[in-house]
């Protein structure tokens, strides 16, 4: 497995190397209220139940949107390290992660509009199971960190434009 991830992260690089227009991608998620608080999304051929927990009115039919926020955090730092491990040839036995968000629920509610509606932090530890030397596992955790890409998105400013579609015809104002 790891040679074949080795190649396979080789080859990748110098693919987007020789051609960065194929390193282009678009991912999509489709989403739809189903009923209550809870709905179901699509990615390619996925499909995941979402809800809020009963203490927030949903049915907690499935995780809310901020824990997918910490579970796509802390499943993108497993597959960097997995990857960079692989790429750098850094013995890796395990890497698991455990996240934490605090989050005031009185931004979501309305109740201040001086509380942010997200989290107001997030800290977590990343567990790594492995026989490198300490240097080399600080350059490994450098090098996922600087590379992760939900990471990133979480920690720089992303460009966001949501419109809304009614499904009316538009009427020219006269």
């Amino acid at each position: 497995m790891s040679e074949h991830l080795k190649k396979a992260i080789s080859d990748t690089q110098a693919r987007y190397t020789a051609d960065p227009s194929t390193a282009q991608v678009c991912f999509t998620s489709r989403s739809s209220l189903q009923s209550g608080l809870r709905s179901q999304a699509h990615m390619r051929e996925h499909s995941l139940t979402v809800d809020e927990p009963e203490s927030l009115g949903g049915n907690d039919a499935g995780p809310n949107p901020v824990e997918l926020v910490l579970a796509a955090l802390g499943t993108c730092q497993e597959i960097t390290y997995r990857a960079y491990a692989t790429a750098l040839g850094v013995p890796r036995e395990n890497v698991s992660v455990v996240l934490e968000g605090d989050i005031d629920l009185r931004g979501f509610f309305g109740v201040s509009d001086d509380v942010p509606a997200g989290y107001g932090a997030i800290r977590g530890t990343v567990h790594l199971e492995s026989s490198a030397d300490a240097e080399t596992l600080e350059t490994l955790r450098q090098a996922v960190n600087a590379h992760c890409p939900v990471l990133d998105i979480l920690t720089r400013p992303v460009a966001v434009e949501l419109t809304l579609d009614t499904g009316r015809k538009a009427v020219a104002a006269e």
